[in-house]
């Protein structure tokens, strides 16, 4: 159990830093350039770890259904989607919504049973949860004072160092 705690712990931080990464890639490319940059070395990461770890038997895959394969299709539109709400939103707010969206659908696919997930009994608990963390995100949103602007940041600089020369 604290293994697979660690793991999801470790995951989240990893799924943050890559899409941190991902934004500052598309800065210099095109979604579709920093997708494919993404995903290929991706690829070529896992194909040597699993060489490594398992050999030419991770190759062997048996009584796999045909829509599984689609997997790597839903990864081009989680980093497609990822890369453009972060330029849109910011990390943090993009990477809140992206959570909650995650949990309220595992939420719905385990109780429903859906994928050949072993079916969970719905609570009101769950769904309090989830909309706890949605309430979260509005406070971190909607709570904060007004940021300023980049122009508004380099006027106060301006301000600050005519005050200090005085």
């Amino acid at each position: 159990m604290i293994l697979g705690l660690l793991l999801a712990l470790f995951a989240g931080s990893l799924v943050s830093l890559q899409n941190i990464f991902n934004s500052k890639v598309n800065e210099h490319t095109g979604s579709w350039t920093t997708t494919t940059l993404v995903l290929g070395m991706g690829f070529i990461a896992s194909l040597i770890m699993g060489l490594i770890t398992q050999g030419t038997g991770m190759f062997t895959l048996q009584h796999m259904q045909a829509w599984y394969w689609f997997s790597g299709v839903i990864g081009v539109g989680v980093v497609i989607c990822l890369v453009q709400a972060t330029k849109l939103l910011g990390a943090t707010y993009a990477i809140s919504i992206v959570l909650t969206s995650q949990l309220g659908f595992a939420l719905l696919w385990d109780s429903l049973g859906w994928l050949g997930l072993t079916k969970v009994p719905f609570s009101l608990n769950q769904l309090l949860g989830v909309l706890v963390i949605v309430g979260g995100i509005l406070v971190f949103k909607l709570g904060g004072g007004r940021e300023a602007e980049p122009e508004d940041k380099v006027k106060s600089g301006q301000r600050r160092q005519a005050l200090h020369m005085d």
